[in-house]
């Protein structure tokens, strides 16, 4: 059960994010010619108003095809003929429903379980931030000129900048105070300030399940491109990165640990990980990349400021190269995540 329902919601993020480039091709008059569910082979597909909707025999993503890649303009209502501001809208569109379906489903989990604010539970003795005077109840709210909205932050950025050490704006009693904390390992040989998160949930009305939600997307986009910081710093290796079967077993195991504990965990859990992926996949596709809509996007910027198009098949041979070295990728993510379930 556990892997048909991470199969769904995996094909449904993807799928979110080719009807964004569907929905601004239809706004501004762009023949799609293919609107797909799945990959692969064609099971079934019926034409409706020019465009063949079907479902493929892969049950991973989707696409939308516009003809983008065609190096010659066909007809008034293709692709390549259109403005290029026009072209820009429906690539970006992509990513921007993706940011847009992270954001619905963080302010549902907001008004549903409260927000974590990054509010003091305790100071551990011995460390930096007691010698600095900071005490339980204090709120912290920027930390190297960052603004902190969300416990979850302060946990990623000391994360993500272990050893050094951090200049903290935090609130007590309306007033703020800035001290530079020195971060000391703890047993296990981790860097820690010395304060720890009070645990609790905020509960949250309309405001501010909106306002939390987006900063919860903020949180999570942060959080990706952070990932993405160690990948191309050597930090992380290829074997820890995870493709669609890694994800679908990580989700899998999640719904097993999630099962006993009833189905408002299950939806929860389903939901966070779901904001997690749309966001990723939004600042993946925005990558500038040959072959995903970031690389598009660079060929689209780069017409619109020198007002002329590159030589399509010169670009269309780009695409064609990062398509073929993302494929490669691909086989050797989906390789490890392979041996890693056995």
């Amino acid at each position: 059960m556990g892997i048909i329902l991470a199969i769904i919601i995996f094909s449904f993020i993807v799928i979110f994010h080719e009807l964004g480039h569907f929905t601004l091709a239809k706004l501004n008059g762009i023949q799609v010619d293919e609107f797909s569910l799945g990959l692969g082979p064609t099971i079934i597909g019926k034409e409706f108003h020019g465009t063949k909707f079907s479902l493929k025999l892969l049950p991973f993503g989707g696409a939308c095809m516009m003809g983008e890649d065609e190096m010659e303009d066909l007809s008034e209502n293709s692709f390549n003929n259109k403005s290029v501001w026009a072209r820009i809208s429906v690539i970006a569109a992509g990513p921007v429903f993706n940011f847009i379906l992270a954001f619905l489903l963080s302010v549902i989990m907001v008004a549903w379980i409260g927000y974590d604010e990054p509010v003091l539970g305790d100071v551990t003795q011995g460390y930096s931030a007691e010698q600095q005077g900071i005490q339980p109840g204090d709120r912290i709210v920027e930390i190297n000129g960052k603004k902190i909205y969300l416990w979850r932050e302060i946990s990623l950025y000391n994360a993500m900048h272990q050893g050094e050490t951090a200049e903290i704006v935090y609130e007590r009693d309306g007033e703020e105070h800035r001290v530079t904390l020195i971060p000391k390992q703890d047993d296990s040989g981790y860097y820690m300030y010395g304060f720890v998160s009070s645990g609790a949930q905020t509960k949250a009305n309309l405001l501010t399940s909106v306002q939390y939600g987006a900063y919860t997307v903020r949180y999570m986009i942060n959080y990706t491109i952070d990932c993405l910081k160690m990948l191309v710093g050597g930090q992380v290796g290829i074997k820890e990165m995870s493709g669609p079967v890694g994800v679908v077993d990580m989700m899998d195991d999640t719904y097993k640990a999630s099962a006993s504990m009833g189905v408002g965990t299950i939806i929860l859990n389903f939901i966070s990980i779901s904001i997690l992926l749309s966001a990723n996949l939004g600042v993946m596709n925005l990558l500038p990349i040959p072959a995903l809509d970031g690389g598009r996007l660079v060929f689209l910027f780069i017409e619109a400021i020198r007002r002329k198009r590159i030589p399509p098949e010169k670009e269309g041979m780009v695409h064609f190269a990062g398509l073929v070295a993302l494929m490669l990728l691909m086989v050797v993510v989906m390789y490890n995540d392979i041996l890693k379930l056995f």
